[in-house]
Parts: structure tokens; C-alpha cells; sequence
């Protein structure tokens, strides 16, 4: 899922962004494209596309692009409707990248977004990766073992993360298999926490990602996370789940030392914004319930601060 509120986008006129319309000459003008991807990202309840501002003007494009794409794609399988349906719209999404990769483009965020693939060298398997997860949410969700989840959180949320380190740019002599491995570790730090702040949301879905075989060993079946009996393994559960993600963290903070001072910058603000979460959870003994776990303005803030620093070469 993508980071912000969980409702489907609106803009301004009302329209969602898959339901955009537009002329076939303004649907080929990249310039439009770019505008009706910024649309998209401004109109998102994240605060992620301030942290775009640390980019230069190409890279931001960029950004929105990607992340326009991603949100056109999650809102696409939010949708409501019966499962097949939804799948069926999500196969002609499908179809309709391959076609804008061959130069087809059908919705107005495809001539940005095919721009951006070239100008970046974004391997296109990132951006089918993503509708390949998306597509897992389709109906009841639940999840044998780990190994089961790790391909989840590598599609929605490591595959996102691979396609802007192309944007970001690395130093000189870093090359993607250095970059990879450590770009996909955070993207599974990303996703875990995800997953722990948005439990009692994904099971109102019936959507349980947390692998069953780690439920039963802690005792802790979803129709007893509430329970005020079963609290203390709950706990027990959550810490188990929460050390998980920060040994991915540990992993994925080998990324930021092989990027450019704008990516340095720009993932420092991402990381920081997803660990805080975790801090947050701890900080409410685990309770992830009562209400949706945010970090707090000033934190936010003072990591977008410490942004522009790295950025600068102060830190």
C-alpha cells in the first residue's frame, strides 16, 4: 500500500485518477502528463511528496510520475466490487502499461511515466511487480509463513523502492547490485510496518498478513487481538513482529551512503518517517486499535530539516 490515507484519492474536480479523461493529443502531451501527475500527488493525504522538494526539478517530475503510477494502481484494486471484476480491471492495466511502453498511451499519466523509465533506466519488471501485489489484496488474505509474505512485501512496497533509487541517482562507481539488496531490505522494513500499524484495518478486510504458523506459536489468532486476556501475548506477538522490521531496517540503512546528496536525503526523510511508526507502536504498548498510529508534525519535520542538511553536506 502506499504511505497516507488509506481513502482513494479525489481531485479537485471531483474525479478519481484512474477515472481521468482527457483528449488523445493532451493524453501524448508529456507536459500535460506531468501535470496530471503532479494532480495526482498533491491531491494524496502524504506527506511524502514534501520530501520530493529535496530533489531537483527532473527528479521531482520523476517522482510524481512513479508515484502517480502507484497510486492510480492501488486505488484501481481498493476499488469496490466483486474480486474478478477488480481483477479484470487490474489485467487491463496491465495491458495498458505494455501498450505505453511500446508508445500506446491510453491514460494521461503514461507519457510521464514511460519518460521517466527511459530517462532513469527504470527496469519496467518494478512497475508489474507492483500489480502483481496489488493483486494479492483481491479477497480474503492470509498468509502460511513468512516466506509466504516476503514476495508480498518485495511486489507493493521493495519494487517501489528499486524504481526511485533509479531517480534518486547513486555515487559514482555504485552499481545496482550494491544498491539492490539493501534497497529491497528497506522495502520490506517499509512494508512489515505497514502491516502492524494497519492490522485491525486489513482485518476489517479480512486481509491477515501476518504469517498463520507465527500465530499459532505465539498463541494469538486474529479474533483474539482485542482480547484483554490474551493482551500479554499479543504483546509478546507484536514485539517478535516489530524486531523483525527493524532487523530489516538495520539492512536497508546500508542504502544511504551509496546515493547521491539528494537521495541521501530524500530516503533519510522516507526511512525515518516509516521507523518512527514502530517507535510510535511501541510507544503505545502495541496498541494499534484504539486509533491510527501517525508520527507526530514536529517529527516529520525535523526529519525533512535533517533532509536538507544531508543534502547540503552538513551532516
Amino acid at each position: 500500500m502506499i504511505e497516507g490515507d488509506t481513502s482513494r484519492v479525489t481531485l479537485v474536480n471531483g474525479t478519481t485518477p484512474l477515472a481521468i479523461c482527457c483528449s488523445q493529443s493532451s493524453i501524448t502531451n508529456l507536459q500535460s502528463s506531468i501535470v496530471a501527475c503532479r494532480a495526482i500527488t498533491r491531491a494524496a493525504n502524504s506527506s511524502f511528496p514534501v520530501a520530493f522538494r529535496l530533489l531537483a526539478a527532473a527528479q521531482r517530475r520523476a517522482m510524481d510520475a512513479l508515484y502517480a503510477y502507484m497510486r492510480v494502481t492501488d486505488d484501481l484494486a481498493d476499488e469496490p466490487g466483486a474480486p474478478a471484476v477488480i481483477r479484470a480491471k487490474l489485467s487491463a492495466w496491465r495491458a495498458g502499461l505494455v501498450a505505453a511502453l511500446a508508445g500506446q498511451f491510453a491514460h494521461p499519466i503514461h507519457p510521464a511515466l514511460v519518460a521517466t523509465v527511459r530517462r532513469y533506466g527504470v527496469p519496467p519488471r518494478f512497475l508489474f511487480d507492483a500489480i502483481d501485489g496489488m493483486e494479492t489484496d483481491l479477497g480474503p488474505v492470509r498468509m502460511a509463513t513468512f516466506a509466504d509474505l516476503y514476495p508480498y512485501c518485495y511486489r507493493v512496497a521493495s519494487a517501489v523502492g528499486l524504481a526511485c533509487v533509479r531517480v534518486w541517482g547513486t555515487r559514482p562507481g555504485v552499481t545496482p547490485d550494491d544498491t539492490d539488496p539493501v534497497a529491497e531490505a528497506a522495502g520490506i522494513a517499509f512494508q512489515l510496518t505497514n502491516i502492524l500499524r494497519d492490522l485491525g484495518e486489513d482485518l476489517a478486510r479480512d486481509r491477515v498478513y501476518l504469517p498463520a504458523d507465527e500465530l499459532e506459536a505465539f498463541g494469538c489468532p486474529p479474533d483474539s487481538w482485542r482480547d484483554p486476556a490474551r493482551a500479554a501475548r499479543f504483546r509478546d506477538l507484536m514485539r517478535f513482529q516489530v524486531a523483525r522490521a527493524r532487523a530489516y531496517y538495520r539492512r536497508g540503512a546500508a542504502l544511504l551512503p551509496l546515493l547521491t546528496p539528494n537521495g541521501r536525503a530524500i530516503f533519510h526523510v522516507m526511512n525515518g518517517a516509516y521507523a518512527r511508526l514502530l517507535d510510535e507502536i511501541e510507544a503505545r504498548d502495541y496498541d494499534v486499535f484504539a486509533r491510527r498510529v501517525r508520527v507526530p508534525t514536529w517529527r516529520k519535520a525535523a526529519a525533512v530539516a535533517t533532509g536538507w542538511l544531508l543534502k547540503w553536506g552538513v551532516l
